[in-house]
């Protein structure tokens, strides 16, 4: 069985000098949303650097490892596994070679085609090294002949199908994308200079950054330097929203779906909640 990442958390930070350190600590508020493994990949504009292992954000990180994770730019996960096998293999981020370069990939969601998709790559000759449905992200964008990675992400986006938050980082880009549905929260944030994207918006207090919006449903937001995010919808939004996240999983200090946690939790303990003004 392919693994789900239904609710691990995701963060990118994107010209920010601690790069590494502001994804540490955004991991570190979101610790809930998966305590099985973590990583961090940072880019220094010509390498991607990737140190993932088994455990809690603070058993795998300190200040030796931090500092190893050199760049203005980075990308993390916690793992939350409910399913697929206990493996480093499937820790995340999932980082790559390929004709373009270098790319490492975070995940939150699950692909309900990932298994449709996975025989059709092994039938092309694809090697899988992981049981987890991003890997098919690598092989679709790597086996896409586009020359501008925007492009591949857009058309590896296009064949899959479910619930999904993904963050790609390059050597020189960052890419959020979030599922038509916007299923799993996904909130933009600034930070200095920079700016930040992560599962929820507890991430932001904890390193000091602003709250912006949401992802939109059915948008690629592209982060280069020296320019605005770019915002690039991919599809017609349909939104579902996933109740647990405000009834449970979430922090409840973050905002989610545009709501405050514990506000929506406070009235939905409201014995007049179900009656009519």
């Amino acid at each position: 069985m392919h693994s789900l990442n239904e609710k691990c958390a995701v963060v990118g930070i994107f010209n920010e000098t601690n790069a590494a350190k502001m994804a540490y600590l955004s991991l570190f508020a979101m610790q809930h949303r998966g305590q099985e493994a973590s990583g961090i990949s940072s880019s220094d504009g010509k390498n991607i650097h990737t140190i993932k292992d088994r455990g809690l954000v603070s058993q795998i990180f300190d200040d030796v490892q931090i500092a190893k994770l050199k760049g203005n730019m980075a990308v993390g996960h916690n793992r939350y596994s409910t399913a697929g096998d206990d493996s480093i293999l499937d820790a995340q981020p999932v980082f790559a070679r390929y004709d373009l370069g270098e790319m490492s990939v975070v995940h939150n969601g699950n692909l309900t085609n990932a298994k449709e998709v996975r025989n059709a790559l092994i039938k092309e000759g694809a090697i899988f090294q992981s049981s987890m449905d991003t890997e098919n992200m690598i092989h679709l964008i790597a086996r896409c002949t586009k020359d501008r990675l925007k492009d591949r992400i857009l058309t590896a986006l296009a064949q899959v199908k479910g619930a999904y938050s993904f963050i790609f980082l390059s050597r020189t880009k960052m890419f959020a994308a979030r599922d038509p549905h916007g299923f799993r929260p996904l909130s933009l944030g600034k930070i200095g200079d920079g700016y930040i994207v992560a599962s929820e918006t507890c991430a932001f207090d904890l390193i000091g950054a602003t709250f912006i919006r949401d992802v939109e449903p059915g948008e690629l937001l592209i982060f280069e330097e020296g320019k605005e995010p770019v915002s690039v919808k991919f599809a017609e939004p349909t939104p579902k929203k996933c109740i647990f996240e405000q009834i449970y999983f979430a922090r409840p200090d973050s905002m989610v779906f545009g709501e405050s946690v514990y506000a929506v939790r406070k009235e939905l303990g409201d014995p007049h909640f179900s009656e009519p003004s």
